[in-house]
């Protein structure tokens, strides 16, 4: 009984550190870190390595998107890769692909993509059993790749991955705001700028949909990218829409 309900709560309190920061667009960080400091203290209670793997991963989550602390992201990530390789292949993976993101971010191409490698050869270990295997998908390896490339600063490489990614995605509206947000980047960075503004809209549409932090975010970062044509016709209804977007934030 004792087993059981510490393994509630540690997966409640998950839950409700992803909701708090969802709901808060990404901005509070203090209390998503709290929720997730008692669901490892729940998981290490009855030595549930894969919900304490999950709970450090999302811990690097709110270091890199919010905190935007890349080091201590990265760290983390590693972190939950220790604690899931001998419990959750996905998990593992998961773990190796924001462990890549990081190695990104600070612009390291070989890490990353020897990351990369380590994330996509956990595909083939994932099993029915895997308690996780709804988190790791090869969609989702797509997804965090093309971010990886866009962080390296090469759209041209990221561009394929996130258009593959953005249509598998079409019944997961708030993971495919985020693949659109990134591919429209992708897009501009290239001066593709008619295909850029009609995945611009379709990312909008998505995050209308569902108002995920994620999502919004990216929308405004295109959304500056896109400043330099703030004169041209289309360049001013996608600030339109992104103004009432705010409004209704």
């Amino acid at each position: 009984m004792r087993r059981a309900l510490y393994e509630v709560e540690a997966s409640s309190a998950t839950l409700m550190a992803q909701l708090v920061w969802d709901v808060s667009q990404r901005r509070d960080h203090r209390a998503p870190l709290g929720y997730l400091d008692e669901a490892v203290s729940a998981a290490r209670h009855v030595g549930n390595a894969s919900v304490e793997s999950y709970a450090t991963l999302r811990k690097s989550f709110v270091a890199l998107y919010g905190e935007k602390n890349t080091m201590k992201g990265l760290a983390l990530a590693q972190a939950a890769i220790q604690m899931a390789k001998f419990a959750s292949p996905s998990l593992t993976g998961l773990s190796q692909l924001h462990v890549a993101e990081g190695y990104a971010m600070i612009g390291d191409l070989k890490e990353c993509e020897r990351a990369l490698r380590k994330a996509e050869a956990q595909l083939d270990r994932v099993s029915i059993d895997d308690m996780a295997a709804e988190y790791y998908t090869p969609t989702e390896f797509n997804r965090l790749s093309g971010s990886c490339y866009l962080f390296l600063d090469l759209p041209q490489r990221a561009e394929p991955i996130l258009r593959i990614t953005a249509n598998a995605l079409a019944s997961k509206k708030k993971s495919q705001a985020i693949a659109l947000g990134n591919l429209t980047l992708a897009l501009i960075r290239q001066k593709k700028l008619d295909e850029a503004a009609a995945t611009m809209h379709c990312a909008i549409d998505a995050v209308e949909l569902t108002r995920g932090g994620g999502g919004l975010n990216l929308a405004f970062s295109a959304g500056r990218e896109l400043r330099r044509w703030g004169a041209e016709p289309w360049a001013r209804e996608i600030n339109d829409r992104l103004l009432a977007l705010m409004v209704a934030t």
